[in-house]
């Protein structure tokens, strides 16, 4: 019992370090599409984070499984945890704030529940939950609203793709539990790899790399990207599934909100509109209505 506080502290500090390395990520995406197309810089971070899960993977003995039910997981869970989310949020980026894409993408618990609750039904429906959605759906429409009041522009599109690429996150929080046959990161690898196999002759074909002239800025944001926000997150984020479970791993959903914010208006001088305020304080309400029931568990535990 003597090392417990000092082994909960060190998940605590893994917590915090999760929650700002995803949430670094939409910085890291919005200074890496200033000069690089979005459709490349996914195939590369997909690529690079894969590569290394693998090599983790291998170290740990691990090898991922390759026949054709097992490769058609990891293709449908590429397509919606990494082709489509990641490549529609560096778009969006092109054209809003990182911290803006931050609070949008942050409600894929709500789009996930709604999945579940209309499609799967795999999980109960609870008041608190249905409270959540509602909530978060309202911090939706005060963000994107003013937008849509100016008209169809390429901002509005921009933050509607993001809510899209956050709805095939959410579809991919339901799909994923089909992998519980699987090591945890086995899904994480496998998806990555098979989003770098779908997405790079699209970039070959789309924007022909060679003839691009990348920033140093745009690169090291790339890498960071890749090496710490998706790879080492992805690490973090299963071993505090085991060090916390479940229920405790859920805190970095809505710490990286605020985090994800701040990064932004710190390192891009970003300055958020009163609407995305006031949709930042709906969607961490939200997302805590989301997980409030596991936070009851884990404070029982």
């Amino acid at each position: 019992m003597a090392d417990h506080p000092p082994r909960l502290a060190i998940s605590l500090v893994m917590l915090l370090a999760l929650a700002t390395l995803w949430g670094a990520s939409y910085t890291f995406i919005k200074v890496g599409v200033a000069t690089i197309p979005p459709i490349t810089l996914i195939a590369v971070r997909t690529l690079i984070a894969g590569l290394l899960l693998l090599l983790i993977l291998r170290m740990r003995g691990l090898r991922l499984p390759t026949d054709s039910r097992n490769i058609q997981r990891f293709l449908v869970q590429a397509c919606l945890n990494a082709v489509l989310p990641f490549t529609l949020i560096a778009w969006g980026e092109q054209y809003v704030d990182a911290g803006l894409a931050v609070i949008l993408s942050s409600l894929s618990p709500v789009f996930a529940f709604l999945i579940n609750a209309l499609v799967t039904r795999q999980e109960a429906v609870t008041g608190p939950k249905m409270f959540g959605v509602m909530v978060g759906l309202l911090g939706i429409a005060l963000i994107i609203g003013p937008s849509a009041l100016a008209g169809f522009g390429t901002a509005l599109a921009a933050q509607l793709a993001i809510v899209l690429a956050t709805l095939a996150y959410g579809g991919a929080a339901n799909f994923g539990r089909t992998f519980r046959d699987l090591d945890p990161m086995m899904p994480a690898a496998g998806s990555l790899i098979w989003g770098a196999a779908i997405l790079i002759p699209v970039s070959l074909v789309v924007d022909q790399p060679w003839t691009l002239a990348p920033s140093q800025e745009s690169i090291l944001a790339l890498l960071a990207l890749s090496v710490f926000s998706t790879a080492l997150a992805f690490v973090i984020y299963f071993t505090l599934l085991q060090r916390l479970g479940s229920v405790g791993t859920t805190a970095q959903a809505y710490l990286r909100v605020p985090i994800g914010v701040g990064i932004g208006i710190v390192f891009l001088g970003e300055v958020p509109q009163p609407s995305a305020w006031l949709g930042l304080v709906f969607v961490v309400v939200s997302v805590v209505a989301m997980t409030l029931p596991a936070g009851r568990r884990l404070r029982s535990a």
